[in-house]
């Protein structure tokens, strides 16, 4: 029997989908629209598991919707373009994030900051403006607005640019935006999973000194010998985290579980900013009097816009980062979802679709 999901659109479509919140995935067939005047049509090659990816197919944010096809870490070849697109040939390298959609007129998309659109549409699992559900790029195609298409620069290794485009983004957005991007100035990165290893390394590229706070002693030589961190805090370490204290301009908090905020808040020097990018499943205790005893500041950040999500992969290439990557089969997805829960990998997972990816 054919299912909807097949005959939505013309083009036929293979990826593997979870159908339920036990968060299996399996093969799955859909099917994507036909190339628009301002759509760019590309083969995927490759594509990141973000751990957002996880919380999806196991509805634990609970606005999950099924058949899930995950994926916001896509790049890829262009294999065809719409009549009235600019920007994009055939033959391109390219990527898609975590958004292919917004209302274009707000304020915030004027501002080329799509991202805080109250109407943005997210990569999969969502409501497209033709009233289709998105799917994502655990698939063998994309067909995208050329809007929401970046330009993969040559230089970079397309597995390893993949990462880019949600845990890149994630963190070079803020360092820029609350200025802890100058040199000098001392950040703290807090967790050194996906997120945490890729904000080192782009802050490191700014010019400024890094200090990793982790849970996890362990994390010590890789943090420091690899990624070129020029301290590092384990968070458990009391006397550690004493002597630390008042030190930091600004901390990148990328933890995705409940943890609390009061000894990292001590860490910062009057002034300083705490910017949450991990999203945790129940609420954090947030103490007040030491923001004000310090004018100290708890802000947030979501990827970015376009136009910076460009600037920041430019940027990467010019610095050589790439995200560190274990590059997998799609039929490892599941196994790889268990060790992703468990973080047990350095530091991302990317899927080799292009070559392992078969509808067969």
């Amino acid at each position: 029997m054919v299912t909807p999901t097949e005959q939505e659109h013309p083009k036929k479509a293979f990826g593997w989908a979870a159908r339920d919140s036990s968060g299996v995935l399996s093969p799955f067939k859909f099917s994507r629209r036909e190339t628009g005047e301002k759509d760019v049509s590309f083969k995927v090659l490759y594509c990141g598991i973000c751990h957002s990816d996880l919380h999806m197919v196991k509805n634990e944010w609970d606005f999950s919707t099924y058949p899930l096809v995950p994926g916001h870490e896509i790049v890829g070849v262009v294999t065809e373009v719409g009549s009235k697109v600019q920007k994009f040939s055939v033959g391109d390298k390219v990527g898609v994030g975590c958004m292919v959609g917004s209302c274009t007129s707000c304020d915030s998309c004027s501002n080329n900051l799509e991202n805080y659109c109250p109407k943005y549409i997210l990569t999969y699992g969502a409501k497209y403006h033709d009233g289709t559900i998105t799917y994502g790029g655990y698939s063998d195609f994309m067909v995208a607005d050329e809007k929401f298409v970046i330009r993969v620069p040559d230089n970079l290794p397309l597995d390893g640019a993949a990462p880019l485009l949600c845990a890149g983004i994630t963190t070079y957005s803020p360092l820029r935006y609350y200025g802890l991007d100058k040199p000098g100035m001392h950040v703290g990165v807090v967790g050194l999973g996906g997120l945490g290893h890729v904000a080192v390394k782009f802050a490191k590229a700014m010019g400024v000194k890094v200090t990793v706070i982790s849970t996890s002693p362990n994390k010590k030589k890789e943090a420091i010998e690899h990624l070129c961190a020029d301290s590092f805090l384990v968070s458990r370490d009391q006397d550690q985290m004493q002597a630390a204290m008042g030190t930091m301009d600004g901390i990148i908090d990328t933890v995705s579980a409940v943890h609390p905020l009061l000894p990292l808040i001590a860490l910062l020097k009057s002034n300083g900013k705490l910017v949450m990018v991990g999203a945790p499943e129940k609420p954090l205790e947030l103490p007040v009097f030491p923001l004000l005893l310090g004018r100290k500041m708890v802000a947030g950040s979501n990827i970015g816009g376009m136009k910076e999500t460009q600037e920041m992969i430019d940027f990467a290439a010019k610095h050589n980062i790439t995200a560190q990557v274990e590059v997998i089969p799609i039929d490892y997805l599941n196994t790889a979802m268990e060790r992703l829960a468990k973080t047990d990998v350095k530091y991302r997972f990317v899927i080799d679709v292009g070559n392992t990816l078969k509808s067969t």
